[in-house]
């Protein structure tokens, strides 16, 4: 039966739709063209840095070193353009969720060095009236498949979004900040979950870091000891 459904639906690349040899897969020019992150990153927010790999050496880009950070340390699978955007923003406005899978393998490669066996897995939380409108929240998905890779705790209703905020899209990051002020909060039911243990927050991109910051707080407060970050794509910084 499986031979018969792949001779009649044969895999598609999930960038460009060409034929490939297995299910989630890229084809070679999409996969040369998603921009994965490798190398020397920053271990606060996984912006890609110019040197070599050290062992044990730990590295932070400048605005990680000015402080700008609540997280602890965080990761993304690739960059947030060419291939990789296309790649989220066909899951996150164009109901592709044939791209979840493929993308939280990435993601959880990427995820492995900042994680533990006790860490609790959770998504960055959408604002019900949005819920109601997309109908899913990307991240939840993401991070439902992240933990199952990872063979964690996944609580997707960790953190609630309490406001409903206007897009950040074009905001400065003090603007951003200032919009997700007392957005995010613990929920009542899980939030002792939290403490004394590490928590892995997922997100579908990683821009300014306002509101992966809005949910760090949130998990501080519920006295977390340890908040750390993955993200499908990241943006990459001007230079």
């Amino acid at each position: 039966m499986q031979r018969l459904l792949r001779a009649v639906f044969p895999p598609q690349c999930i960038g460009c739709g060409d034929m490939v040899e297995s299910e989630g897969a890229l084809c070679g020019p999409c996969w040369r063209d998603t921009r994965f992150i490798t190398g020397v990153v920053c271990d606060c927010c996984g912006s890609p840095l110019m040197g070599e790999v050290v062992e044990g050496e730990t590295l932070y880009c400048d605005e990680c070193l000015e402080g700008r950070r609540v997280w602890d340390r965080g990761r993304a699978a690739f960059l947030y353009k060419d291939t990789g955007r296309k790649l989220v923003l066909a899951l996150k406005h164009g109901d592709r969720l044939d791209v979840v899978k493929p993308a939280a393998e990435w993601m959880s490669r990427a995820a492995e060095e900042i994680v533990d066996d006790d860490t609790i897995v959770a998504p960055i939380p959408l604002h019900w009236t949005r819920f109601m409108k997309r109908r899913f929240n990307q991240s939840a998905l993401l991070s439902k498949e992240i933990a199952n890779n990872l063979h964690l705790e996944h609580v997707p209703e960790l953190l609630r979004r309490v406001k409903r905020t206007q897009s950040l899209e074009g905001q400065t990051a003090g603007k951003r900040r200032k919009t997700l002020s007392n957005a995010i909060m613990p929920h009542p039911k899980y939030w002792q979950r939290m403490e004394g243990r590490s928590v892995l927050l997922v997100d579908d991109v990683l821009t300014t870091g306002a509101t992966i910051n809005a949910a760090a707080r949130a998990c501080i407060a519920s006295l977390a000891s340890e908040v750390n970050v993955i993200a499908l794509a990241r943006v990459e910084r001007d230079g």
